[in-house]
């Protein structure tokens, strides 16, 4: 059977093809601890799945409108202005199933073959391919450990062509957890308002941040780029909603519309049930956000400590999200038996085979030497990965 053209140019989401293999393997048998998904692994809090029930028994169950019901547009309307300042009429909103399902719909909508979208590396893995698959091409700025993994203006400026459409700026950042200062965004926006281009601001891992840092959106820094920004956020993770599946835009009415439009070609709405959930996810309490975070950062101090005891590991501290993404490369050229590890793939898999221990390859997120783990487990879980992965590497030679 001859496939398109199209899904031949992508490759599956890695982070969740390493969770799938590391699920075969449990149930095989195999005692295997995975670093790989992104996903909070806390419950939903209890509010928001009553307010889920209260939806059941009221018979919310049908179809709703194609981007949304109004109160849910109005909750994100609100977190807006009390989260960013930032104001947005119901218009300017769209709600989809997921912040990856919002990306996806933006990405069609908003570029074509011959254009250009800049993708800071490291990369959240589906960048790439979600561009590929719209027809533009994805041009990719290396950013690096020395510099913080962030963009430097004058990178950026050398980097714009005529053909460049937009740029991709998430933070806080997957893979890496770095998070960018009001000064850092003000700087990128003189040149992004310069150059007249559009941004995508992934603002998924926002609530997840630490050390006393301050969130802070680019469209928030001048009130001229919040025209050219399209915020993409979601309830997933500072919720704990990830199979929920609700995730919102804001931005321009032309664009939100046109994102409506492709919606109403391929899901429709988001789920009735789970938008009654988001209302009450953003509008309630948020305690339980705080004690999720205050977790997390516990995780985060342990595991960036014990990979840095590690021989041929060294690992920056993330400032947000639940991930680390430690420098390996001085494992390159090492070997255990006859396995000679010559890059994050190798490493990863000889991790998997060797100890039971599930990474993702930086490989797949723009930056082989790297690998990147996910803290969204239990500290005992880390813990004992961390041995072990501090065995498999002392096995090599």
């Amino acid at each position: 059977m001859k496939l398109s053209s199209r899904i031949n140019s992508i490759k599956v989401s890695p982070t969740i093809e390493i969770t799938l293999k590391a699920n075969a393997l449990r149930a095989q048998g195999r005692d295997i601890i995975s670093f790989g998904a992104g996903e909070p692994d806390f419950d939903t809090p209890d509010h928001i799945k009553r307010a889920a029930i209260k939806a059941i028994e009221a018979g919310f169950t049908k179809y709703t409108p194609v981007g949304g019901v109004d109160e849910l547009k109005d909750a994100i309307i609100r977190k807006l202005k009390r989260d960013s300042q930032l104001c947005y009429s119901r218009a300017e909103i769209v709600v989809s199933c997921g912040a990856k399902h919002t990306l996806y719909n933006l990405i069609q909508v908003l570029f074509e073959e011959g254009d250009e979208v800049i993708i800071p590396s490291p990369y959240w893995v589906s960048y790439v391919d979600m561009v590929v698959l719209s027809g533009a091409t994805p041009v990719i700025l290396k950013t690096d450990a020395a510099r913080g993994f962030k963009i430097v203006p004058d990178q950026l400026e050398s980097i714009i062509s005529k053909k460049t459409k937009a740029i991709i700026i998430n933070s806080p950042s997957n893979p890496t957890g770095v998070v960018y200062s009001a000064s850092e965004l003000e700087a990128l926006a003189e040149i992004i308002l310069n150059r007249n281009i559009f941004v995508i601001s992934d603002d998924i891992y926002e609530k997840i941040i630490y050390d006393g840092l301050l969130f802070c959106n680019i469209a928030s820094v001048d009130a001229r780029i919040k025209q050219l920004t399209i915020i993409v956020n979601g309830v997933s993770k500072a919720y704990s909603m990830t199979g929920w599946r609700i995730g919102y835009a804001a931005g321009s009415e032309e664009i939100i519309s046109a994102i409506t439009k492709l919606q109403s070609q391929n899901t429709s709405n988001p789920a009735s049930i789970s938008q009654a959930a988001a209302i009450a996810a953003l509008d309630g309490v948020q305690e339980s956000v705080y004690e999720m975070v205050g977790e997390f950062k516990k995780r985060r101090d342990v595991i960036v400590g014990k990979l840095n005891a590690i021989d041929g590991v060294s690992c920056m501290k993330p400032q947000g999200a639940f991930y680390v993404f430690p420098d390996v490369s001085a494992l390159y050229g090492r070997s255990c038996r006859n396995l000679i590890i010559s890059n994050s793939s190798d490493l990863a898999a000889y991790l998997l085979d060797e100890v039971g221990v599930a990474v993702v390859p930086g490989a797949d997120f723009g930056q082989d030497h790297h690998i990147r783990l996910s803290y969204a487990t239990s500290l005992n879980k880390i813990e004992e990965g961390m041995e072990r992965i501090k065995i498999a590497v002392m096995n090599l030679v």
